[in-house]
């Protein structure tokens, strides 16, 4: 059955229950974003550090009173031109020296005793200054990243499939509690090993909170409020992107704004019981033909929205008898996964295409933002800026999504990244520094919007019964391209230009790619992988439908006044009336017996009365 047309509308449409229903599952999203970018701040190395001094390395009759705070760390530690002390080296004098002067021989050795550090941007500690990872250590930081980048991939994928085996509410319900009790155990991690492992285990648990929740509210919308619920959700995590310094500042140990991140998601857990406010989909319950568990939800919410469907004087007793109809007594339930894609054709290359969309507009960001770094040192204005241009991607996508289409948005998104990306690629070095940063944030904020409305719009063009699935690919490659920042990281940004050239080629050529995909804008989600298949890609350019009409061949096409939902519904009502025992009236039985007896013959009675009538005649 066509869930949007038949039986959406029945059920209250986009009612007061369903906008409740939206309300909580934006909760979720703030948790997630909170914890996501709490990994800024835990790998943030502090503008300033240096080894700590170690008498061990100085002359035996050094005495500390003759020098200053200042003047002994110019004497033990080297300096470094245009940077300050050096981060790793340490003056080893010899044990005899007397006369302290710049002439002296001296050897530069390793740290021995550790380093200094100044308070990183609003943590006094975080990941790397709890066990240094400086230095020769220094590839710990974007191994941590990496390592929680693949939690994420993991989790999409894993917890995708399983969202379309389990449903929406279980997954998220799965997901919410292991990853409060995993954002438990980070705080209490006591290396770098264990730190890694569990965050990227939290990682794909949180994976599995922002799928299920993302593609509940999705299901739960008609086609005019489909874009505006998934930009609010945008906005939330917007929100927690900004409160997020603040509360780094208060929490001020890397252990104390872990357990502040991740009490919302243990807030969350009340979820469990209270049902309501987080129910199963019901169109993921009809997509994979659960019908009587279907019919309870669509109850639910009809009673919810203020629509009752159990008066028979109602259409609604209809619906139940064609969903009836439709699925049989004897219906099992029928799951789909990914792996069912490679018999596909058109939702495969959905898939593909904007999987390498997102790719692009998540690894991409990599190159405007070091822009912004060269521009100013400053954390938090880069920081800042991103944020802001975030929001401003999500409005612009709420103000013209919905008019000029998904598809041609997201082109003209994919467009200025190119350019953006290619001017700034070839005339950097030719173009003043106010430009330079112009052209970054604009970079930044098509490349955000290009990587939100990818998302959303393969959540619409991918079937109900392996969109969980479908959509976590898309999100996994996404994470692929926010990993590759930290492979650069982890090479000393040594591949810096090939990674700018490599994205900057994808953008243009993801520019055809836009061109296959379907447009969405006002069409219902398909539900099972046959309306999938049926989407097709309509022109760019969409020509006037009256071209090839002359005037005078111009016919009217007749009306019909028959409406075959409307009599199936009459009669199916009509139907359940007259079976009902309890009716509102008694249909009168003749008194007199039948003309006919069983066998056919004449009752006794009758020939009784024709007895007396001949005796009366004669």
């Amino acid at each position: 059955m066509d869930y949007e047309t038949k039986i959406y509308p029945h059920v209250g449409g986009y009612g007061r229950y369903n906008r409740v229903v939206v309300l909580f599952s934006w909760f979720p999203n703030f948790a997630v974003m909170l914890n996501l970018f709490c990994d800024v701040f835990y790998t943030l190395i502090p503008d300033s550090y240096h080894c700590k001094p170690d008498s061990q390395l100085l002359p035996s009759t050094f005495l500390f009173s003759n020098f200053s705070r200042q003047g002994y760390l110019n004497f033990t530690i080297p300096w470094i031109n245009g940077t300050g002390l050096s981060h790793c080296e340490l003056f080893k004098y010899p044990t005899n020296v007397s006369i302290f002067s710049e002439n002296v021989p001296k050897e530069r050795v390793s740290c021995t005793q550790g380093w200094e550090y100044a308070h990183a941007a609003g943590l006094q500690s975080n990941y790397v200054t709890e066990w240094n990872l400086v230095c020769s250590d220094y590839w710990k930081i974007p191994l941590q990243h990496i390592c929680f980048m693949t939690g994420w991939i993991l989790g999409y994928i894993l917890l995708g499939t399983l969202c379309d085996w389990l449903g929406r509410r279980r997954c998220f319900l799965l997901s919410i509690s292991l990853s409060s009790l995993l954002g438990v155990a980070v705080c209490m991690s006591n290396s770098v090993v264990v730190f890694l492992l569990l965050r990227l285990s939290q990682g794909a648990m949180l994976a599995g909170v922002f799928l299920s929740s993302y593609i509940a509210r999705l299901e739960l919308c008609d086609p005019p409020h489909r874009l505006m619920v998934a930009m609010v959700s945008g906005f939330f995590a917007v929100c927690a992107e900004l409160l997020l310094p603040g509360v780094a500042v208060l929490c001020r140990d890397w252990p104390v704004l872990q357990a502040v991140a991740t009490l919302p998601l243990l807030l969350l857990l009340s979820y469990w019981c209270c049902v309501s406010v987080f129910p199963e989909s019901p169109r993921w319950l009809l997509a994979t033909a659960q019908v009587h568990p279907a019919k309870k939800s669509l109850q639910e919410f009809s009673t919810r929205n203020g629509v009752c469907l159990r008066d028979e004087i109602y259409p609604g007793e209809a619906l139940m008898s064609d969903i009836d109809a439709a699925y049989g007594e004897d219906c099992k339930p029928e799951y789909h996964s990914v792996l069912e894609l490679r018999q596909t054709r058109v939702i495969w290359r959905n898939c593909l295409i904007l999987s390498f969309t997102l790719f692009i507009g998540t690894g991409i960001q990599y190159c405007f933002t070091r822009n912004l770094h060269s521009y100013s040192t400053n954390f938090y204005f880069s920081y800042f800026l991103r944020v802001l241009t975030g929001a401003l991607g999500c409005l612009f996508l709420c103000l013209s999504v919905n008019h000029f289409g998904r598809r041609g948005i997201l082109l003209l998104s994919a467009i200025v990244t190119g350019l953006s990306s290619l001017i700034l690629l070839a005339l950097t070095q030719y173009l003043r520094g106010g430009l330079v940063l112009v052209l970054s944030v604009v970079g930044l904020l098509s490349s955000q919007a290009l990587a939100m409305l990818s998302a959303f719009f393969a959540s619409e063009v991918m079937p109900t019964v392996v969109r969980g699935g479908c959509l976590g690919l898309v999100l996994a490659a996404g994470c692929v391209g926010m990993a590759a920042s930290s492979l650069m990281e982890l090479q000393n940004n040594g591949g810096y230009f090939l990674h700018h050239v490599i994205f900057a080629s994808f953008a243009v050529l993801s520019v055809l790619c836009i061109m296959l995909l379907p447009e969405s804008k006002r069409k219902p989600l398909p539900d099972s992988l046959k309306d999938g298949e049926s989407q097709r890609r309509p022109p760019l350019f969409l020509s006037r439908g009256d071209r090839d009409n002359l005037p005078l061949l111009c016919t009217r096409p007749t009306i019909s006044e028959y409406n075959p939902d409307n009599y199936s519904r009459l009669v199916s009502a009509t139907r359940r009336m007259l079976t009902k025992d309890n009716l509102p009236y008694k249909i009168s039985v003749p008194a007199h017996p039948p003309l006919l007896t069983a066998n056919g013959r004449l009752s006794d009675t009758l020939g009784q009365d024709n007895a007396l009538l001949s005796e009366d005649m004669s």
